[in-house]
């Protein structure tokens, strides 16, 4: 998480001199705010990366000599096949062209993507009954 910190530290570095040389600059609130949001965010960021670096220590990511084995952890439950997915994306491309056509396909969409995630997310509760 080292690297991800000092990677946020800079990004946020970034947004707090673009947004003081753009608020003096153009004198727009807009983006100044939009700016100033950014590098609170990416700060925000930074700041839970740093932490989490400070409580957990190096991962095995962080060394140059680390195996991908070092990581690797137990295989789990992998799904057979499914049909919501299928149902997800019908749900998204109707309620999609109801942006397009009308009220009652875009509620004919949700209600399809309702049920496709619905049952995605609830397929396999029961698995370790």
């Amino acid at each position: 998480m080292k690297a991800e910190a000092y990677l946020f530290t800079v990004v946020a570095g970034f947004f707090l001199v673009t947004g003081a040389v753009y608020a003096g600059w153009s004198r727009e609130p807009a983006g100044t705010a939009a700016l100033i949001v950014s590098f609170l965010m990416a700060s925000l960021i930074a700041f839970f990366f740093a932490r989490t670096y400070q409580r957990l220590g190096s991962r095995p990511e962080d060394s140059k000599t680390s195996e991908v084995a070092e990581r690797a952890g137990p295989l789990d439950f992998f799904p057979p096949q499914s049909p919501y997915p299928v149902l997800t994306a019908i749900g998204a491309g109707l309620a999609a062209l109801g942006v397009v056509h009308g009220l009652w396909l875009l509620l004919i969409g949700v209600g399809v993507l309702l049920a496709g995630v619905l049952g995605l997310v609830f397929e396999y509760v029961r698995r370790f009954d």
